[in-house]
């Protein structure tokens, strides 16, 4: 069986590169893109060379980075170009295969075992779309090349900015087996802490350490990182069709004022939960359970989730139950910076059921009937053709 060729095409400092297309003069100036300082999300969301040179990172506050880059320019953020010049990446992607995983608006997974014969190996087909997304697009791009996803990955952060990397059987221990836990796929910030308290500090350790106890400390994880650092892993290139199913579908929302009581709150459950319903509704779906997220004004993060006895797509009847979960686990000891509402255990139409969870007060059925009327409209003559008048009164900015 022919070994597969897997690139992984991550787009440098996507963001910043694309917004200096738009802003040439500050292209040797040290420039972040920053979220909106005015609606408190005063962070900064991607940066160029120049001033990761002088160490602003990806997540911290504005005056943070501008304490280390007094001189920095801050951008905001121009996301339909952003998705614009992702879209435009695959094209040139597809040039070469249309076995393509995304992994994120910035990164996607190519298999190229099966294109070989015409373009040449993985390594001169890296480099063509390296040099054709340059000289395209504009900006420049980092590729993996490697036998599975995991080393191609590895790959692509090794030689940034434009660079080609290449992992190979024969190499892949000189080459990967040094690097540290945290950049293995999948190791999170808790991952790194449990590993590094048994003495466990580079991908080479994850690698010859016993599988026990890595199941010991992560359990079933253990053991998938331990097969990815000994080139293990399988998994295919996934395209995305139009008919896949999401596993779950969220909004959530970071207000210039405080959430301040539960009446706030109840706003915002009601307008998420007309978002996510609307795409249950396109997707044929219905959420099987909820999950809250909550972020409060001194930045402490929670989550709350409940799965259903029952499922169900109706906006009021999912908003009543984020709503619910809300309250019996938050009373309001500060404010709420942010909030978040979340459809998990989604099922399809086949399978999922519906009943009456509210004693006879509400029919749920007749709910559906509703749901679905309203659903029609917004999609003929747009979202904001129908509105909850709590919105529409109230809290306008929610919707």
């Amino acid at each position: 069986m022919k070994e597969r060729i897997i690139l992984h095409c991550d787009l440098n400092n996507f963001f910043a590169s694309v917004s200096l297309l738009f802003n040439p003069t500050l292209k040797n100036m040290p420039v972040a893109v920053c979220g909106d300082k005015e609606n408190r999300h005063g962070i900064v969301l991607a940066k160029n060379e120049i001033a990761k040179s002088f160490g602003v990172k990806t997540a911290e506050a504005i005056f943070e980075a501008k304490a280390k880059c007094p001189q920095l320019v801050t951008l905001p953020p121009i996301y339909e170009k952003y998705e614009e010049y992702s879209l435009k990446a695959r094209k040139i992607y597809e040039r070469y295969t249309d076995m393509i995983e995304p992994f994120g608006i910035d990164e996607c997974w190519l298999d190229v075992t099966g294109s070989t014969v015409i373009f040449g190996n993985g390594e001169e087909i890296a480099n063509k779309i390296r040099n054709e997304i340059k000289q395209e697009l504009g900006i420049t791009i980092s590729v993996g090349v490697s036998f599975n996803k995991v080393f191609a990955k590895l790959g692509s952060d090794m030689k940034k900015p434009d660079g080609v990397t290449l992992i190979t059987r024969e190499n892949y221990k000189r080459k990967v087996w040094s690097l540290p836990v945290s950049d293995l796929l999948f190791v999170g910030r808790k991952t790194c802490e449990k590993l590094k308290s048994t003495g466990i500090y580079s991908i080479g350790d994850i690698a010859q350490c016993d599988t026990a106890t890595l199941e010991r400390l992560l359990g079933k994880n253990g053991t998938e990182l331990k097969k990815f650092a000994l080139g293990e892993d399988n998994s295919p290139v996934l395209t995305p069709t139009k008919n896949d199913k999401p596993k779950s579908i969220g909004k959530s929302i970071t207000c210039g004022k405080d959430f301040e009581n539960n009446d706030d709150v109840w706003k915002a459950m009601l307008s998420f939960s007309q978002y996510i319903c609307d795409i249950l509704h396109q997707k044929e779906l219905y959420a099987g359970g909820v999950q809250v997220h909550i972020r409060t004004s001194s930045l402490a993060v929670k989550e709350f989730s409940h799965t259903f006895l029952d499922s169900t797509n109706s906006t009021l009847s999912f908003a009543k139950r984020g709503f619910e979960l809300f309250c019996k686990n938050y009373t309001f000891g500060e404010p709420l910076r942010s909030v978040g509402l979340r459809a998990i255990n989604l099922k399809d139409s086949k399978t999922a059921v519906q009943q009456d969870i509210f004693g006879g007060e509400i029919n749920e059925a007749y709910l559906e009937e509703i749901e679905d009327s309203i659903y029609a409209v917004r999609k003929k003559f747009g979202k904001s053709s129908i509105k909850r008048a709590t919105n529409v009164i109230s809290n306008k900015t929610l919707n």
